[in-house]
């Protein structure tokens, strides 16, 4: 239980701990979701930037003034609209003005304010900062009682609600934010491609996700590169305000002397820091993790510019970019979750596009009825005073004795010429000089101005198709300032289709060398460099002895074949050095320890496969159906219980020879063998006791061999032995081993 206080300080109320918990977190997580971290879908703005500009106009920061220090604009801000850190709200505004972390920068920097290889902006005590051009579009409007604006924290003043935001900056410039429960990330967009799918909405209110992504066919970053995407999966993350999108970076070759070439790559993916892509890519090239690029140099100055230099002119550019971009940040995924506030920034709701957009659409809608509605008072006040001044000059004589001679000529004035107050307060503060008679005309001419205005205002406000026929007009307005043909409204993200399986070839991350895989019986595994003669002398531990000597590449993948029927791959490049003897094979794997190894093999694709268990089954598998993806490897071979795995064999020859523990050779075509990729496979030799001793592939015009000591037998007339797939066999030629091995 807990005492809760709920009003004065000597009232108590008496509730469960779980229940006052969950209120306060509650209370707690509302308010970080809308008045923290989500932005609003009408403006697109979170409270902080919202009092950051805000703050910024109040001190008369627009584009046609001077700068004025960032610390200034901080502090005013902090103290009278955002209570919370300093370096937190300088780290927003320093976000707004990086050209290339926001699309439409908001804020007009002037000093260090970072850079794209992660560089911290200077202290704002160094900087200065005012209103870009953008900015006034989103604050256009404030003062004509667009918006509703509400106490700040210590009820000393006001600020803004929401911004009148001419500029539909919720995709314009993006969001990103973490709320308690939800997040948003919204990439940035093409202003001028969001006008125009906006007036597409204006006319076609139902419009599909499908039509507008033909206006906006994805995200348009700051830093440029490449939207590899098909088009429909655009169109879903849109359709359902959920997805991702996959950037690169942008590139293209440089040819050299005497054929060489190098790539520059000149654009990089949106929030990746230029200078850990480089450091990362030349990690990969000094640990020899990329075997086709020799170096990489950075040489960006004002824009980027990153060049790789390959090893030798015969890399193909598109194999070794491949590598590059499964490898490094070259390229990313910026991740789609429209989670924004809507029901005037009181609701987070996930939106799909075409909601984004109307979110706006009736912003927009509502900013345009409560400005006209306020210019329409505006007006019928101004006429209301210029009426009154007609009257004056019309009876001008009459008027200065009133004013000369009467106790109270306010009153008077209203009583003899039916004025309102307002008429007579402003007849009465008129100053001489405007009783011109050059003044009556000109206050003539305004008067009729102002009634064309007042009728044109009370057609608009009476009629919703000629407003949203005007909101058209304001967005085609708004293209011309960011507009493609403008610099800051080209588009700057290529949009492209998603990219084709190319086949990255295992050299190209890996430096090729030849290495000779030792492993002993009992399991220990090591790569020596080079490849060793097989009576080279090797040492093993005590107790130990050679089990496998297998030449390989580096590049290449070892597959090993167990008693559970499992095959596992490991990597050349990942065993243990020469150095010692090596490590167990089974850490490298998730083998138990009731079972062995059974066989070891340099992977070769193109070729296939005998697997067989004692009890006489096998099938034959392709080799490139064997190769394991994770250390729990791929069963292959199922095998019964007192069976086991226990051969693996390179089907080369056109028949296949089966000897049993019991001494009966048989003698079969490879042809009755069937290919499997799973399964017990079929029965090999039939035994009544025991089982399968060795099987072995020959061909028939060779004739069978086998050794015995240190000489090989071979027997070229097998008529007696050779037969069908699954019978006894016979005893074998005299002077076959007695171990009933062929090797």
């Amino acid at each position: 239980m807990t005492d809760e206080m709920t009003g004065p300080a000597n009232e108590v109320r008496r509730a469960p701990f779980d229940e006052a918990l969950s209120e306060r977190y509650l209370a707690y997580a509302l308010s970080t979701i809308t008045s923290r971290s989500l932005p609003d879908a009408r403006d697109g703005l979170k409270p902080v930037h919202r009092r950051l500009l805000y703050a910024m106009r109040e001190l008369k920061l627009n584009p046609q003034t001077g700068f004025k220090k960032c610390a200034r604009i901080v502090g005013d801000v902090m103290g009278k609209y955002h209570p919370h850190g300093d370096q937190a709200i300088y780290d927003a505004m320093v976000r707004l003005a990086q050209d290339f972390a926001v699309r439409y920068p908001l804020v007009d920097g002037q000093g260090n304010f970072g850079s794209i290889d992660g560089d911290n902006p200077a202290a704002m005590r160094y900087t200065e900062a005012r209103l870009t051009a953008i900015a006034e579009l989103i604050l256009d409007g404030i003062d004509e009682d667009a918006i509703d604006f509400r106490p700040t924290y210590d009820g000393e003043g006001e600020e803004p609600v929401v911004l009148p935001s001419g500029l539909p900056n919720l995709l314009a410039n993006g969001a990103s934010g973490i709320a308690v429960g939800m997040a948003t990330s919204i990439p940035p967009h093409n202003a001028a491609e969001l006008t125009d799918a906006l007036i597409h909405l204006i006319k076609h209110p139902k419009a599909t996700i499908e039509k507008l992504v033909e206006f906006i066919p994805g995200p348009d970053f700051p830093t440029g590169g490449v939207l590899a995407e098909d088009r429909e999966t655009v169109t879903e993350a849109y359709a359902t305000g959920r997805g991702s999108f996959r950037v690169r970076a942008k590139w293209h070759v440089e040819d050299l002397k005497g054929g060489q070439y190098q790539i520059v790559i000149t654009e990089i993916p949106y929030q990746v820091q230029k200078s850990r892509l480089v450091e990362r890519i030349a990690e990969l090239v000094m640990d020899r993790k990329i075997a086709m690029l020799t170096d990489i140099h950075d040489e960006s100055a004002e824009d980027v510019r990153i060049v790789l230099e390959p090893k030798s002119r015969n890399v193909e550019a598109e194999v070794l970019m491949e590598t590059l971009f499964r490898q490094t940040d070259l390229e990313s995924r910026f991740s789609l979750n429209m989670n924004v506030l809507v029901d005037g920034g009181k609701v987070p709701k996930l939106v799909n596009l075409r909601e984004a957009l109307q979110e706006f659409l009736d912003h927009r809608h509502e900013v345009l009825v409560r400005r006209s509605e306020h210019r329409k008072a505006q007006i019928e006040r101004r006429m209301e005073i210029l009426e009154g001044y007609i009257i004056c000059y019309l009876n001008l004589d009459e008027i200065i004795r009133i004013i000369r001679e009467e106790d109270e000529p306010k009153k008077e004035m209203i009583r003899r010429f039916e004025l309102s107050e307002l008429q007579a307060d402003s007849i009465l503060n008129m100053r001489l000089r405007s009783l011109r008679k050059l003044e009556e005309i000109e206050i003539r001419k305004e008067h009729e101005k102002l009634a064309e205005e007042l009728k044109g205002l009370i057609a608009l406000l009476g009629d919703e198709g000629l407003r949203w026929k005007r909101i058209a007009g304001q967005l085609k307005d708004l293209k011309k300032t960011v507009g493609p043909d403008t610099d800051i409204g080209r588009r700057r993200t290529v949009i492209a289709q998603a990219p084709q399986a190319v086949e990255v070839p295992l050299e190209a991350m890996i430096e090729r060398e030849p290495v000779t895989v030792v492993c002993s019986r009992k399991g220990w595994i090591r790569a020596m460099k080079g490849h060793l003669a097989e009576d080279a002398e090797i040492k093993f531990k005590e107790g130990d002895g050679p089990g496998f000597f297998l030449h390989a590449q580096t590049t290449d993948k070892l597959l090993v074949f167990a008693t559970n029927g499992r095959f596992y791959t490991v990597g050349c490049d990942k065993l243990p050095g020469g150095r010692g003897n090596g490590e167990p094979l089974r850490l490298m794997l998730d083998l138990s320890n009731e079972h062995d190894f059974v066989q070891l093999l340099v992977h070769d694709p193109a070729r296939t496969l005998l697997v067989a268990s004692t009890d006489g089954r096998g099938f034959l598998v392709k080799e490139t159906e064997v190769v394991a993806q994770t250390r729990n490897g791929k069963q292959v071979l199922n095998v019964a219980d007192k069976a086991e795995a226990a051969f693996c064999r390179v089907a080369e020859g056109d028949h296949v020879a089966v000897i049993g523990k019991n001494r009966k050779l048989l003698l079969f075509a490879i042809e009755e063998l069937p290919e499997m990729t799973r399964g017990r496979g079929v029965m090999l030799q039939k035994y009544r006791d025991g089982g399968m001793s060795d099987v072995k592939f020959f061909r028939k015009k060779e004739g069978l061999t086998w050794r015995i000591g240190d000489r090989t037998r071979t027997e070229m007339d097998l008529t007696g032995w050779i037969g069908k797939r699954a019978q006894a066999g016979r005893m074998p030629p005299a002077g076959f081993p007695r171990s009933n091995k062929f090797d």
